[in-house]
């Protein structure tokens, strides 16, 4: 396993910084001595690491929008891209969906991943490159108070993996990874789907929280993330999956 200082001189655009697990892959990967831009929809403040290196960029952009993958890729030619960025479900029961609800995920995260993935086939980014696709371990086994969300996110999936196929057989020499976190409390969907999750059980936050970690042990966190995501891009491409559950315990290959 390649070391952090393996980002000196890297550039990463992290789609989607601002908040929850975007803002902790910034933070890992400024601290590793990359380059970092980081984009996201509305303002946002970033502590620059403690070296003192000023690595942070931040550019205020929609990340659904048609036009964004070409223009951000072209002006910053990065090394490494994470999409992240995501909208958050509407949390109800089936029958209390409506479509624009149920949809929302597709209409954003889904749309954000295809004209990323597009763009950056087209392009085509430097031979090396690592793009990383953030989806959601609730593609794994559905999510039944969040709409359309877990089919969007293993439609997140799909195009990563579908990228990986066109990619090498083009010889682009791009590597697309995805990556599923497992429940990660602290983001604004984590904790809005705690709060459905365990009031449907008849629990309070704590208590749900308490028998999740339990039966499936440490959740995802900002700083689990970053530092995850470290380690996958500074690994060599022969050796890695198309996709990866993440977890409070680190990454693990998915068949």
């Amino acid at each position: 396993m390649s070391t952090l200082t393996d980002l000196s001189g890297k550039t990463t655009l992290v789609v989607g910084a601002s908040r929850g697990l975007g803002r902790g892959i910034v933070a890992s990967f400024a601290g590793g001595g990359a380059r970092v831009v980081a984009i996201s929809r509305s303002p946002a403040g970033f502590a620059e690491p403690a070296n003192g290196t000023r690595t942070i960029q931040h550019e205020v952009a929609d990340a659904t929008a048609a036009t964004a993958p070409a223009s951000l890729l072209d002006r910053y030619e990065p090394d490494v891209v994470v999409l992240v960025a995501g909208a958050t479900p509407h949390m109800r029961p089936l029958r209390q969906q409506t479509w624009e609800t149920f949809s929302v995920n597709w209409e954003s995260d889904v749309r954000m991943t295809f004209n990323w993935v597009r763009e950056i086939l087209l392009k085509p980014l430097r031979p090396g490159s690592r793009v990383v696709v953030l989806s959601s371990g609730a593609m794994l086994h559905g999510s039944p108070l969040s709409g359309g969300y877990a089919g969007a996110k293993a439609t997140q999936r799909f195009i990563s993996a579908y990228a990986q196929d066109e990619a090498k057989s083009a010889g682009l020499g791009i590597t697309f990874t995805a990556v599923l976190p497992r429940f990660a409390p602290q983001t604004a969907v984590g904790r809005l789907a705690v709060q459905a999750y365990a009031a449907r059980a008849g629990q309070s936050v704590e208590q749900y929280l308490e028998s999740f970690v339990q039966s499936t042990g440490p959740v995802v966190t900002p700083e689990v993330a970053g530092t995850a995501l470290v380690k996958l891009v500074t690994q060599d491409p022969g050796s890695l999956s198309l996709a990866y559950l993440l977890t409070g315990d680190g990454l693990k290959p998915l068949p």
